[in-house]
């Protein structure tokens, strides 16, 4: 198991791949933060459509090869947004999940 030092290496490598990314294109002057939630939402959406009219098993989404293409790219979108959208409002993404699990965490106790 990865450590979490490892893990947010790797985290900021992500970070480092998008803002390469938006710079070269010069698209971060459209990244405020109503267009990255709007998009974060549009994303979230297609995403949805994909499970629109259906009631598939996790295991006949992971069979479907063509299904499982979209899907991890409607999610990898909306994992960039995300990432702009930190990026935009200085959020430290890796801090602020592993305080929210913590706060999750609290409020839904394991059953015991």
């Amino acid at each position: 198991m990865t450590n979490k030092s490892d893990q947010k290496n790797h985290f900021e490598e992500l970070k480092k791949e998008v803002e390469i990314f938006l710079e070269r294109r010069n698209w971060k002057r459209y990244h405020t933060p109503k267009n990255l939630a709007m998009s974060i939402a549009i994303e979230a959406a297609e995403l949805m459509e994909l499970f629109q009219w259906g009631n598939l098993s996790t295991k006949e989404v992971l069979q479907d090869d063509q299904l499982l293409v979209k899907v991890k790219d409607e999610v990898a979108d909306i994992l960039i947004y995300v990432i702009s959208l930190g990026r935009t409002l200085d959020l430290d993404l890796y801090n602020l999940i592993l305080a929210k699990m913590e706060k999750n965490r609290q409020k839904f106790p394991p059953e015991r």
